[in-house]
């Protein structure tokens, strides 16, 4: 049975063009077209879809103002972002996924420049990874600051404790994190519950295009105790920093003079379909002066992680941590990881931050 898209977008042209490119997919079929956030609400009232493609800027009720409103009526839906905001607006794009929307793509500013065959093969990829995906699960404000507060008064006894035991692991050490639809979300519960005093860098690979990294590395840093950047380029990796890789290029680790560890991207082909790639990040990491490798594997279609992993075990000592399907928005990436054998644990969301600070310590 095909899928079921909602395509909401004030374009006459637009929609046309891009209800085209969903119905070229035998997986999908278009059964509704709405003309802005207000009609797509009336739609999802009385219809059921199996993901809804989103604009951001309409008449009437935008595409924020739409999200709002199904979370106000708790009427979860999969929302895949489609818009011109996208790109160089950043902070409302980021804005959607916390209000709900799971993934995005940069729609260009012309409807026939979506024709092109790389945008086309990026929209459907990222519609099937939103359409397999678990449906958001709406808190009311109040008891998600609660439930917030609560985990880190917990994850502050737990640092105090782990602080007081010497740490599990010796040696130089890093950890190296993946992760791609419903990532964004997932790391607000990993990064911030990470102690200032972590026994090692941290780099990212998050699946997103150029312009966008740089947006989710400030949001992460003023809600972390670590220090939250995009990675640049020739940056020396400190302990207690996350690095993000910038979107659009495939970060790696060197090895530099006096034994210290910097950044270096590469500017190959897209690789599993995405670029940055985590592959490039944990098959560079084979050859660095790194004794111990934590890597984690979050959410995400796809299998992007498994073949570099698989490579590193083979040559360091790695421990691989896999977030679980339960908490995964779509199992996809670390189900690639656990079914090629290479999981050490599988864990939920909530405890990734303690099991990263277990395996690494505090300095």
């Amino acid at each position: 049975m095909k899928k079921k898209i909602l395509v909401v977008d004030d374009s006459a042209l637009m929609r046309r063009v891009l209800c085209d490119i969903i119905e070229s997919d035998e997986e999908f079929e278009v059964s509704g077209r709405a003309i802005n956030g207000l009609e797509a609400l009336d739609f999802v009232r009385k219809n059921s879809y199996d993901a809804i493609v989103l604009d951001v800027n309409m008449p009437k009720m935008t595409g924020l103002e739409f999200l709002a409103e199904l979370k106000k009526e708790n009427l979860p839906q999969r929302v895949m972002m489609a818009s011109t905001d996208t790109r160089e607006g950043a902070k409302t794009t980021l804005e959607a996924l916390d209000l709900g929307a799971l993934d995005f793509v940069h729609k260009p500013d012309q409807a026939f420049s979506c024709r092109d065959g790389v945008f086309q093969l990026e929209f459907l990829r990222t519609l099937r990874g939103v359409a397999s995906s678990k449906l958001p699960v709406f808190r009311d404000r109040a008891e998600e600051t609660v439930r917030e507060t609560v985990r880190k008064d917990e994850n502050r006894q737990f640092v105090n404790l782990l602080s007081r035991s010497a740490s599990r692991v010796r040696g130089n050490k890093i950890v190296a994190i993946a992760s791609s639809t419903g990532g964004p979300r997932a790391l607000q519960g990993v990064i911030p519950y990470l102690p200032a005093n972590l026994d090692a860098p941290v780099i990212l690979v998050q699946h997103m295009p150029k312009g966008f990294t740089a947006t989710l590395a400030q949001r992460l840093d003023q809600t972390s105790d670590v220090s939250v950047c995009e990675a640049a380029e020739g940056q020396v990796l400190e302990k207690g920093h996350v690095y993000i890789s910038a979107g659009g290029l495939h970060m790696t680790v060197k090895s530099a003079p006096g034994g210290s560890a910097v950044i270096h991207y590469t500017d190959d082909p897209v690789r599993e379909g995405v670029k940055p790639c985590a592959n490039y990040m944990y098959e560079s990491l084979s050859d660095s002066g790194f004794d111990t490798i934590v890597c984690c594997v979050l959410t995400g279609m796809g299998a992007d992680g498994t073949e570099g992993i698989k490579n590193l075990k083979a040559k360091k000592n790695a421990y691989v941590i896999s977030q679980d399907e339960e908490s995964s928005t779509v199992y996809g990436m670390p189900k690639a990881v656990f079914k090629a054998g290479l999981s050490d644990e599988v864990v939920s969301l909530d405890r990734i931050a303690e099991e990263i600070s277990i395996r690494i310590g505090l300095k």
